[in-house]
């Protein structure tokens, strides 16, 4: 059996150096472990929580091109939108139908969105968010992934995916496969500019397609304490010393620690913060540079890998269709 790794990936909001730490680079080092690695614009996600249209087809877009530029190969994996390929809505319906209500009242983002709720416990929930978990195991099952990567509070999603699998299995016949769940855990929580979690909600990212000068100039707003140069600083908690540890080498962060002990003031940690990322950074900003000049590329990719991986996807329809009972009247 072919090791099938899937990576689905958020289109909403600015792309920034949080999602290129803790999501993007992690999955693209993943992909020499497989025989075969899909990546998927998750753009029917997107409309659960945001009916901008503008912001969903722009986001769309600024995502695709950050995976592009960060080294994803579209020669050597499946890289497509959700949205192109309309067989994993029929196997959301399918699977709809095998899965209980019960098993989506436990879902935490569903706990979540209601928690609030005093007179109407579902106010503001819409059936999207309801039975989000449904897409998102059609997305995995379509492709019989064996493993996908997600943060340590996600493992949820994995454990209802194989929950929904099984019971398909169970009434019908062995279909799909039973996915793992690759528990990414370093590079979770990146800060941002203010030592929160970097989020686009608030308002504290470090963007990653940003110019040099945006850069230099995003690095430079980190908030710090009020410390002098030549007095200690402690290291620990400390925005600016976390951000250059995801970009250094071993020896490099000693060095830049013990500069802690020694005083170094906050404008020169920031510059040396700043030389760190934007080493790494520049030649994905110059392929992005390059691939934002062909107005056509990111579609023609998109459209390539969904042509790709829909001959699959229509073979598995057809075998679903024909356990569940839907085919030619004979």
């Amino acid at each position: 059996m072919k090791k099938r790794i899937l990576t689905g990936i958020t289109t909403t909001g600015t792309p920034h150096i949080g999602n290129y730490l803790g999501a993007i680079k992690p999955a693209l080092n993943l992909a020499s472990d497989f025989d075969e690695s899909f990546y998927f614009l998750a753009d029917y996600h997107a409309i659960i929580k945001n009916i901008n249209n503008k912001e969903v087809g722009e986001s769309v877009k600024d995502v695709a091109l950050a995976w592009l530029s960060s080294g994803l190969d579209t020669n050597n994996s499946f890289f497509y939108r959700q949205s192109d390929v309309p067989e994993i809505l029929e196997l959301s319906w399918i699977l709809n139908c095998v899965t209980a209500k019960g098993l989506m009242n436990r879902s935490h983002a569903y706990k979540a969105a209601t928690a609030s709720n005093l007179d109407d416990e579902d106010k503001g929930i819409t059936m999207g968010l309801f039975s989000y978990p449904v897409l998102m195991a059609a997305d995995i099952l379509m492709f019989n992934a064996t493993h996908v990567p997600v943060g340590s509070d996600q493992t949820q999603h994995i454990e209802m995916t194989r929950d929904i699998a099984a019971r398909f299995n169970h009434i019908y016949k062995k279909t799909f496969e039973l996915p793992e769940a690759i528990i990414q855990t370093s590079n979770e929580i990146v800060p941002g500019i203010d030592g929160r979690k970097m989020s686009k909600s608030y308002g504290n990212i470090i963007p990653l397609l940003s110019t040099e000068k945006q850069l230099k100039k995003s690095i430079a707003k980190i908030v710090t304490n009020s410390l002098e140069p030549g007095q200690p600083k402690d290291h620990e908690d400390c925005t600016v010393h976390s951000l250059y540890s995801y970009f250094a080498s071993k020896d490099q962060l000693n060095e830049f620690t013990e500069e802690y002990k020694q005083g170094i003031g906050w404008g020169d940690a920031k510059n040396k913060l700043f030389e760190i990322v934007n080493e790494e950074l520049e030649p994905i900003r110059h392929k992005y540079e390059s691939l934002s000049e062909d107005k056509d590329l990111i579609n023609d990719l998109l459209s390539d890998g969904a042509s790709k991986v829909r001959v699959q996807a229509k073979d598995m329809i057809l075998s679903l269709r024909e356990s569940i009972g839907i085919q030619k009247i004979s």
